[in-house]
Order: C-alpha cells, then structure tokens, then sequence
C-alpha cells in the first residue's frame, strides 16, 4: 500500500525532474497523471530535454509545458560530461524566478539530481534518496529491484497524489496518425512491428531471432516492418537481409510522434526491452518482449492480457565469464540470446490472431 501524505496547500506550479529517454519517459506517465489530478490547478512543468518539448507540443496530456534542461553532469549527462556553469547559474536563476511551489525528482537515486532540484527554490521538495544522495524535504529510498512505475507512484505519493492508473497511456495526435499513414500507407492485412534496438547492446536479441519470427508472421498474414533509428541501421539490415518476404523498411522514417501512430496501428510489436517498446505499450499496442533478468524486476509491464515477455537469466558476459551482476566488462555480447525464437513466435503469433 502507498504512503500517501497531505497534499500541499496552495499549489500553483509544480515542476517534475525527468531528463532522460522514452522508456524513461513511459516509466514516468502514470505519476504525471497522479499528479496532474491532485493539483488539477496547477501548471504541471516538466524539465527534461528539447526532444519532449517537441513531442509534447500540442499533445493532450499531465503535461503543460516543458523547459529544457542544460547539460548537467548526472542529470542529462554521463557523470563525466561537459558543462557550462554560467550557463547553468542562468538556469537555476530563472527557475528561481518560476517559483515552483513542488518540485519532483522523478529522475533516480539522487546522487546528482536531489541537488538540482534543491537548486530550483522550490516551496517544498520530494523524490528518491539511494545512500550517497543529500535528502529532500520528502524522500523515500531508492531500491533498485522495483518496478518502475510504481517507483515514482510512490515519490508523488509523498505529496499526496494517489494513483489514478497504473500503467502509462498516451496520446496520439491526428498529426501522428497522418505522419503514419505516410509511412505505412493504411492496407487490408494486420501489421505488425519489430524493434531489434536497445540502448545497452548486451539487451539486444540476435537480428537473426527477429527474422525468424518475421518469417512466421509475415506467413500467417501480417504486413511486417522493421523500426529503428540512427546506429540501429546495421541491426535493421541485417533483419531486412534475412527476410524471405516483403518488410517495410521503417528505419529513420518517421519521428517520435509519427513512430507512435505507427505503433498504435500495429496488432503486435516485437522489441527487446527498449523505449519503443514501452511507447508501444503506452499507445495501447499488443507487445512481446525480451528482457534481461535484472530489468524484468524494473521495466516490465504490469498486466499480461496484451503483453507478454521472455527472460534471460543469464548474469555473465558470454565472451569472459565476468559476472554482470558485480560490474561489467568491456564486451558488448548479447545477454538475451538464450530467448528461444520459439516461445517469442508463438506469441506473437498469439497476438496477432487476437481479436
């Protein structure tokens, strides 16, 4: 059961920390949503990057504004990269000056982020504290092996807004849709979608694999095509290679919003555990995927009657036998591959054929 404290008197803005990826993004929606119907006055600001600005624009939703957020070292960067401080003192100046009355860290364990958030000159600070992270004015622990969605249910419960879904759902536009069906002109057999990206390539299922199962929907009737962007090329490539019959060639063809018109049409989506997928999830797709062990505990959905999902429990590199539980090593070997492509086919199978 969450913790739900008092809600917070007299909010007027609330600014929510989340500057990271789609599935980061996914993740996050239903605490957005949690949020927007505790504060239903409020302007609900997210600070993340100029790819949500984008996406968001003119999209119903929490959201009503999104700021960008400058490079920060931990927050919207590697621990290592580059920053301006004069750049970011101008940042937080006119955060200061928003005069946020909440601020959410919905961003992880707080090592970098709970001081950027600090930083705001928010009324009242929450989110997440792992041990070296300096505490907010509410905080809950950050424990790793927790599913993610009920992470930052819990983090906004600690302002007083209780769940009102628990999975993510989005929104797509008539420009999304419009964008799709210039891709993928709209026919008379079922599509069906395959993602072989991930960011991590050890999570990442043989090219191969995702043929096979092409192979076996594209067989029972189904219009196949292949998404991916910027380096997922070659692993595209090598799928389209593969192919007996005819696949939509999808990389790099549409944006985010056109990606999620096309998913919202697809009868199922195959992918590896990637931020296409949970937008497929999230656009009320029928999804299979393939996780590592470690991010099914995290990143999986919740409900099965329109997902389902195949572990690796693998936990050492298949190139040096280095454990990935203690650390990683230098190779980028699949961690995935023991999936079989027989339990992946039929279900996707399953799902195609689903009414």
């Amino acid at each position: 059961m969450l913790n739900l404290a008092e809600r917070v008197a007299e909010v007027r803005k609330i600014g929510a920390l989340r500057a990271n990826g789609i599935g980061d993004l996914m993740f996050a929606l239903p605490a957005l949503v949690a949020l927007r119907h505790a504060y239903p006055r409020a302007e609900l600001v997210l600070l993340g990057q100029a790819w949500h600005a984008r996406f968001f624009r003119g999209r119903p939703g929490p959201v009503d504004r999104v700021i960008v957020v400058p490079p920060s070292r931990g927050v919207n960067g590697s621990e290592t990269a580059d920053e301006d401080p004069g750049e970011l003192s101008e940042f937080f100046a006119a955060m200061r000056a928003e005069r946020f009355d909440l601020a959410l860290q919905l961003h992880g364990g707080g090592r970098h982020s709970n001081p950027f958030v600090r930083r705001l000159g928010a009324r009242v600070t929450a989110g997440l504290k792992s041990a070296d992270a300096e505490p907010l004015d509410r905080w809950l622990p950050y424990v790793y092996f927790q599913q993610e969605f009920i992470r930052y249910l819990e983090v906004v419960a600690l302002v007083g807004a209780p769940p009102v879904e628990l999975e993510p759902r989005l929104a797509v536009t008539a420009a999304d849709r419009a964008e799709a069906a210039e891709a993928v002109p709209p026919g008379d057999r079922p599509l069906a979608i395959l993602h072989p990206g991930a960011g991590d390539p050890r999570r990442r299922w043989p090219p191969e694999n995702f043929a096979a199962v092409a192979d076996a929907l594209g067989a029972a009737g189904a219009r196949v095509g292949v998404i991916g962007s910027g380096g997922e090329r070659p692993l595209v490539d090598a799928i389209l290679g593969r192919v007996r019959g005819e696949v939509i060639d999808l990389c790099d063809r549409v944006s985010l919003g056109g990606l999620a018109g096309v998913l919202q049409r697809a009868r199922v989506v195959v992918s590896n555990d990637s931020g296409p997928l949970h937008l497929a999830a999230a656009v009320g797709a029928r999804t299979v995927g393939v996780y590592w062990c470690f991010n099914v505990f995290t990143s999986s959905p919740l409900t099965r009657t329109h997902h389902r999902l195949f572990t690796s429990w693998q936990t050492h590199c298949p190139e040096c036998g280095t454990s990935c539980v203690a650390g990683r090593c230098e190779h980028a070997g699949s961690l995935v591959a023991s999936v079989p492509v027989a339990a992946v086919r039929e279900a996707a199978l399953e799902l195609l054929a689903a009414a």
